[in-house]
């Protein structure tokens, strides 16, 4: 599986990464360990004409947030959130054309320790397997989804889950993430954020670092046994 090009000036924002210990990473999907834009867009832009809803203003609102929100919001009349949502997934699971690894991440997940990092997404863990395979991605040893917790992003819950199941403070994590939910998820689990933006079209005006991808850092380990970011050098 190819991988999205890697960034000519991979750090957008600010020239240094997040400088401490970490006792785990937790990564969003979409975004931010692959690209599924191209495929989600479809889908949504489908479902979106079929109820009469404009595209062009609605597809950006879609990223970083569970399908059941997202429908929930637009407050469409006669509109059963749940059931929309679970036919949106199911043309998402047939639709994976285009999805992509961002540059650099599977030899950085891969380098990670077992137990120490896991993908936290809005998708539900159906559809979440069924990108990471398409992207031809390991299975991450743990996967907080949609239906793991009873607020989504940009509520916390989902971040807390993971640092609690990887035994862990949130505090202590680092989150990878590409959208405004999920960094607003993170900001308010108390979690350090490193923005992803590869699919960004715009460098982003975030509080946070941002990089292009994966290409230019490494994960280490320090004699603690603390996670670190260890930049490569030029």
């Amino acid at each position: 599986m190819s991988a999205l090009p890697s960034s000519s000036e991979p750090v957008l924002n600010r020239p240094t990464l997040p400088d401490r210990a970490f006792a785990a990473f937790l990564f969003d999907m979409d975004g931010t360990l692959l690209s599924s834009i191209a495929c989600a867009e479809r889908v949504w832009a489908r479902w979106a004409g079929r109820h009469g809803v404009d595209v062009a203003s609605f597809l950006p609102t879609i990223h970083g947030k569970r399908a059941v929100d997202t429908v929930r919001q637009l407050g469409l009349p006669g509109i059963d959130a749940a059931a929309e949502a679970a036919l949106i997934q199911a043309e998402e699971m047939i639709d994976v054309e285009g999805i992509e690894q961002i540059a650099g991440v599977a030899a950085f997940v891969g380098a990670l320790p077992a137990g120490r990092w896991a993908v936290v997404t809005s998708a539900p863990r159906e559809l979440a397997l069924r990108r990471i395979a398409a992207a031809g991605l390991p299975v991450p040893p743990l996967i907080i989804a949609a239906e793991d917790v009873v607020h989504g992003k940009p509520a916390p819950d989902c971040f807390l889950h993971a640092a609690s199941r990887l035994g862990v403070s949130a505090r202590d994590c680092l989150v990878f993430e590409d959208a405004p939910a999920g960094i607003a998820a993170a900001e308010a689990a108390g979690a350090s954020v490193l923005v992803i933006a590869a699919t960004h079209a715009h460098p982003m005006d975030a509080r946070h670092p941002v990089v292009g991808d994966y290409a230019a850092f490494v994960p280490t380990v320090d004699a603690d046994g603390a996670l670190r970011l260890t930049p490569l050098a030029a």
